[in-house]
């Protein structure tokens, strides 16, 4: 039997950070819960309630809850309204596709002055003559019924024939309370004819399973085994067929016996599956010698770095980004650590000893990765040498120095390489009209240097 328990409400609670006592809505929808209970006591502030795809029986443990506005209990196994006249701001109350008979119980109703919407669909008592009307008048409030709002004449109208419709309805019920206790009486009797025949098939695997000496069941073991999965298949085969086959009519207790009797093969099933899961042995941390053994049951990727400038290993291991932090567990060792990932161990070996005390471990806020610092247990310190300038240096130091400076220079022969003159790539032009004026003189002198046999006379003006 599924009930309501506080881990529930507080998984369900995600959006309010999972405080449960201000939550204002909440979702508890196919959650296979029989009994309704404690939320009007955890809480007291709801103003939305989804239940619907339950199988809750009865209307209850709601009255203490004054905000509750919207009561959404569709798909369950509910055959009265009751126990909502404490629920003072009820606004919309959807009951489709239950099991309610008896019609004239939303006269409770009544005393929820502010209920506006009401949903009985799907429920024995629509099927009633004169059930809207009957509704209509009994609840002055109400403006919508079944999804369709309700006229001023047509309320009108049923208050004219509310008398009539009221005996109506009367009689109905009592008919309808008749058949109900004769089908309760039919699933009696079935749910007494499934337990005898259960009985039956427990009573021949025990003479199954005791037939035949200790020998011959050690000999053909296997076979045995073989023969006795068949026969539970057979078996099985046959009794889905005729728990399937056999016509029942829908009410509240075959509703619950066809959950009841899938949630026993589901189980048996994951008998039949998991054996071999449930025996597996914890993996080995450390073996009988006391040596520590590298393990990743989780199987997630790690890096261990060797921090020399700060003297720590860094382990960076790659959990799940959105896993809760409150699922891990770290334990830093001096030769190894070991990581607890939803109850899975991680361990790996460390090189060196280091100090757990000393240790830290934090996740990364954009990948989400462990990162354990562990700083090593043997400091090394590391002195920095500074040459003062009153110290001469050494031969050997000047050797070095003349060695890199050697090294340095670029050497170039000129006999194996040939460099164009950069300087003579533009030929020089005369400048005529630019710079300083040169004297005649210059281009005689150079005339004369060409031309030996010229003769400058004075008396002679230049030719143009």
């Amino acid at each position: 039997m599924v009930r309501i328990t506080e881990d529930l409400v507080r998984r369900r609670a995600e959006h309010n950070n999972c405080e449960i006592f201000s939550l204002e809505e909440i979702s508890l929808h196919q959650q296979e819960i029989e009994k309704l209970e404690y939320l009007d006591k955890w809480c007291r502030d709801l103003k939305i309630l989804y239940l619907q795809n339950n199988l809750i029986p009865k209307i209850e443990n709601v009255g203490k809850l004054k905000k509750l506005e919207y009561l959404n209990l569709a798909l369950n196994n509910i055959e009265k309204i009751e126990n909502l006249q404490g629920c003072e701001d009820l606004k919309k109350l959807d009951l489709t596709a239950n099991f309610i008979g008896e019609l004239s119980s939303i006269e409770t109703l009544k005393y929820n002055i502010h209920l506006k919407e009401l949903f009985l669909v799907g429920n024995p008592c629509t099927e009633f003559e004169g059930y809207r009307q009957f509704v209509v008048a009994t609840l002055h409030q109400l403006k919508y019924l079944d999804s369709k709002e309700i006229e001023r004449s047509e309320r009108i109208q049923a208050l004219q024939n509310y008398p009539e419709v009221k005996q109506k309805i009367r009689k109905q019920e009592q008919s309808y309370l008749l058949k109900r206790a004769k089908e309760k009486e039919e699933a009696q009797r079935r749910m007494h004819e499934r337990k005898d025949r259960k009985e039956t098939q427990v009573e021949a695997k025990l003479e199954f399973d005791s037939s035949g000496s200790l020998q011959d069941k050690e000999n053909h073991r296997s076979e045995g085994e073989i023969e006795q999965q068949t026969w539970r298949t057979v078996e099985d085969d046959e009794e889905d067929r005729r728990f399937w086959e056999e016509p029942t009519p829908y009410t509240p207790e075959s509703r619950l016996e066809t959950h009841r009797y899938i949630e026993e093969k589901r189980k048996a099933k994951d008998n039949i599956r998991d054996p071999k899961k449930r025996e597996k042995p914890l993996p080995t941390l450390v073996t009988a010698e006391g040596k520590v053994l590298n393990v990743n049951v989780p199987k997630l990727h790690f890096s261990l770095k060797d921090d020399e400038e700060n003297n720590q290993f860094i382990l960076d291991l790659s959990v799940y980004r959105h896993l809760d932090t409150s699922l891990l567990d770290v334990d830093v060792q001096t030769t190894y650590i070991r990581v607890l990932v939803k109850g899975k161990p991680f361990q790996l070996v460390l090189p060196e000893e280091v100090k757990p005390d000393s240790s830290s471990a934090k996740r990364s806020q954009t990948t989400g990765h462990l990162v354990v610092s562990m700083p090593k247990a043997k400091e090394i310190i590391l002195a920095k040498q500074k040459l003062s300038t009153s110290i001469k240096p050494s031969d050997t130091m000047q050797k070095n120095a003349r060695r890199s400076g050697q090294v340095e220079k670029l050497e170039v022969d000129p006999s194996k390489y040939s460099f164009p003159d950069v300087t003579k790539i533009i030929q020089e032009k005369e400048r005529i009209g630019q710079g300083p004026i040169t004297l005649q003189r210059e281009k005689i002198t150079e005339t004369k240097k060409n031309y030996v046999d010229f003769e400058n006379n004075e008396d002679v003006p230049p030719l143009i």
